[in-house]
């Protein structure tokens, strides 16, 4: 399984990926899954990918050898985004065709992808791409994009991202959203990346990779769980608890409230 995100918000985009695979309990391994191409001053682009590894990294290396053999179009070439969300669908859609062709009967070759960035004179956007080559993109109600194992890390997302949200905000919402899923589901791992793009830069943007041990990913991951602690003690108390002269606290959290 695997979680990946992505995030547009008004200052630029986020996006957000852990690199555990596996085909089984036995055969767990790490891989990237955040993938870059960004020609500095014109263009740049975010793919995360999801799915059959076989089919992602045959994906991603039609994409790079599209772009530096001047393929038309190309990810270096094409002039909409839209247009190449389609052309990311399609490549895709030919090669998990290809990998059914030769493959074993029940295989699964499927991919999802994640697909966001910027062209200059072009507005940022995010994409969905589905097995199919079909996509959605973000909306204003929910500016935010998942695939994986979504469930445990859409409820910080759902709260807390709005179109407005600072960017270096949106990138921490990100990181908690990882590691809210990595504490629940063994087959989420790190290290974790985190990439985020300000509007209207053409570049590669600030990337992080952050391994479990890292400083900074445990003091994150330490003040969320803090703090989850802090508001649930500072919650409305029952009618009934007002006759005790305390409310019970959560383990390990300051007392927030008295009754008296």
């Amino acid at each position: 399984m695997t979680y990946c995100l992505a995030i547009k918000v008004d200052e630029g985009l986020v996006f957000a990926s852990d690199s555990r695979t596996n085909a089984g309990v036995d055969n767990i391994s790490t891989y990237s899954k955040m993938h870059n191409f960004s020609w500095p001053g014109n263009r740049s682009f975010v793919l995360l990918s999801s799915g059959n590894l076989a089919t992602t990294q045959a994906v991603v290396r039609r994409i790079r050898a599209d772009a530096e053999g001047a393929v038309n179009p190309s990810l270096q070439t094409i002039s909409d985004i839209n247009a190449a969300a389609n052309y990311v669908g399609k490549i895709s859609t030919d090669i998990q065709r290809a990998q059914a062709e030769r493959g074993t009967a029940g295989s699964n070759f499927e991919a999802t992808f994640i697909f966001g960035g910027q062209i200059a004179g072009q507005a940022p956007a995010i994409f969905l791409i589905y097995p199919q080559g079909n996509y959605i993109h973000e909306s204003t109600e929910y500016p935010f994009l998942q695939m994986g194992e979504t469930k445990y890390g859409k409820p910080i997302l759902d709260r807390v991202i709005r179109s407005n949200t600072q960017l270096e905000l949106a990138g921490r919402c990100a990181l908690v959203s990882i590691n809210s899923t990595i504490r629940s589901n063994l087959t989420v791992g790190p290290p974790v990346e985190l990439l985020m793009y300000k509007k209207d830069s053409l570049g590669e943007g600030r990337h992080m990779v952050l391994t479990e041990h890292d400083p900074y990913y445990r003091g994150l991951s330490d003040a969320w769980s803090e703090g989850i602690r802090h508001a649930l003690n500072g919650l409305p108390p029952f009618e009934w608890e007002y006759e005790h002269k305390t409310v019970q606290l959560v383990q390990g959290a300051a007392p927030s409230q008295t009754m008296g």
